[in-house]
């Protein structure tokens, strides 16, 4: 047991002596390591060190010589501002002294020409003092001229000084009176350009208070249509539908190319609305034949005739008038429908009517007289195209015959001077008739003249024997005329034809030409029961 217990323990002993021994070279071993390793960092660490510095040195050399240039790049650049300043500054210098030399020789000239107006005045000066010296001499010897020519007269008129400033005061009273005539004479002019400066501005101002509106007539108007085929049942098989409206309306229908609409063309008002209407009702009903053509167009011409009996009424309503007879209102009506140069006439007299009774109240005359008698002054206008004669007179006629009383009558007689006037409303009516036809756009006289053409037209062509209507259509450049069938036969219309044609160049003045179309038609009616 002793001896296993010994065996084991220097067992141990021996085991525990490799282990130190072990550990030992261990230690040396790390120790060695350990060195080499610090001796290749040394190393390394040198050679960074050395890098870096390289590079700072390189950088610093690189920033170093940047720095300098840019410091040469810096003083170029303001070198060159500066002798650029420089520049401009001698620039400016040079252009300072050349208009220093400028303003010296200015100087300089307008100092001699000074010089030489000091000494023109110095010999002015001199002159006017001679002349003056020369001027008191001829004073005195002309007022000792004057004593003696006076003392010489007072001998040989043998008069007093008495006398003698008698006949002095008798001189100046004549040339006074002579002063007050013309004194007087300016008085009256004064008046008469005072008068008149009064009249314009009394016509201004009635112009200013009554500003009504101004429409031009036109003698041409559409009516729409829904479609190419009531176009067509417009015109009818071979165009008697149209032939039918024309005869019964007696306007001109125009059927072109432009879609939707077809014209209706006439001078006379009353004729064209009523083909208006007419063609309005005929589109609407869809029913187009020539009976009931001429049914609706009966119809229509009725309506308008009441049409025209209301816009009478409204007319003289608006005028506020009383006491009118039926058949004025219904004559005033009319004028709805009348044009004179493009203005229409009714609304012309109701604007007569109310400028006539401003420069009336203005003048301190009757304002309700001076409104009638401008309201009135046309109304011969409504049947001057039936009658012979001049409208003025036309009118005057008509208004005594329905209980007007002067100064009406004088009023509407001579608004164009065509008698005398024996009141104050006529000529006023005539200012108010003139102001009211001079507004700008109120007229058009090439409308008058187309008018007064076309009514000559259709004159003439119903003067021959045998024709029953006549309308001009075309605008003037033809004219329809209807005959009797009973009365004429086809060979007299081609005679008429002939003779319209051959009267229109005589009488006429036109450019081109004007168709002359003869219409003979026979019709046979008959009912079924």
């Amino acid at each position: 047991m002793h001896h296993d217990m010994v065996l084991g323990m220097a067992v141990g002993a021996a085991e525990f002596g490799w282990m130190a021994g072990g550990l030992f070279a261990g230690i040396i071993v790390a120790i060695v390591i350990s060195k080499a390793i610090g001796l290749a960092s040394l190393s390394q660490a040198k050679a960074d060190a050395r890098r870096i510095r390289e590079q700072a040195e390189s950088q610093a050399r690189t920033e170093a010589e940047k720095s300098r240039l840019d410091g040469e790049r810096a003083i170029l650049e303001r070198k060159e501002r500066a002798e650029k300043e420089l520049e401009q500054s001698r620039g400016e210098i040079r252009e300072y002294e050349r208009r220093l030399a400028k303003r010296e020789d200015l100087v300089d000239r307008k100092e001699e020409t000074l010089t030489l107006k000091e000494q023109g005045l110095s010999k002015q000066s001199e002159s006017l003092r001679q002349r003056e010296e020369r001027i008191g001499q001829r004073e005195v010897e002309s007022q000792r001229i004057l004593e003696e020519q006076k003392d010489k007269l007072l001998k040989i008129a043998d008069l007093t000084p008495n006398a003698a400033k008698e006949l002095l005061l008798e001189r100046i009273e004549g040339e006074c009176r002579q002063e007050a005539a013309k004194v007087a004479r300016k008085i009256v002019e004064d008046a008469e350009h005072e008068a008149k400066a009064k009249a314009r501005e009394i016509t201004l101002m009635a112009v200013q208070r009554y500003a009504g509106e101004h429409t031009s007539e036109s003698t041409v108007r559409t009516v729409e249509i829904p479609s190419d085929d009531m176009k067509g049942r417009i015109i009818g098989r071979e165009g008697r539908n149209i032939r039918a409206i024309e005869k019964a309306t007696g306007v001109d229908i125009i059927v072109d190319d432009t879609p939707g609409v077809i014209v209706v063309s006439c001078f006379d008002k009353i004729r064209q609305a009523v083909a208006v209407e007419s063609l309005n009702r005929l589109i609407a009903d869809g029913r187009m034949h020539p009976t009931r053509i001429e049914e609706v167009v009966e119809k229509v011409r009725s309506e308008i005739g009441e049409k025209i009996i209301k816009a009478g009424k409204d007319a003289v309503l608006e005028a506020n008038l009383r006491g009118l007879h039926p058949k004025v209102v219904e004559a005033m009506g009319k004028l709805h429908y009348r044009t004179s140069f493009g203005q229409n006439v009714l609304r012309h007299s109701i604007e007569v009517a109310f400028l006539s009774q401003i420069i009336a109240d203005l003048l301190g005359l009757d304002g309700t007289v001076a409104r009638r008698c401008g309201f009135l002054h046309d109304i011969g206008k409504a049947m001057d195209q039936e009658m012979e004669g001049g409208h003025p007179k036309i009118g005057m006629d008509f208004a005594r015959q329905y209980g007007e009383k002067e100064p009406v009558l004088n009023a509407i007689g001579g608004h164009h001077a065509d008698i005398p006037s024996t009141s104050f409303y006529t000529p006023i009516v005539m200012a108010a008739d003139a102001v009211s036809s001079a507004r700008p756009g109120a007229r058009r006289e090439s409308m008058e003249k187309y008018v007064q053409r076309l009514t000559e037209l259709q004159d003439i062509a119903t003067g021959f024997k045998g024709v029953t209507e006549a309308y001009a259509i075309q605008a003037g450049r033809e004219v329809r005329v209807m005959i009797d069938a009973a009365r004429v036969g086809d060979d007299e219309a081609f005679l008429i034809a002939h003779q319209i044609a051959k009267r229109v160049s005589e009488e006429m003045t036109f450019p081109g030409e004007i168709k002359v179309t003869v219409l003979r038609e026979t019709r046979a009616i008959e009912y079924a029961r």
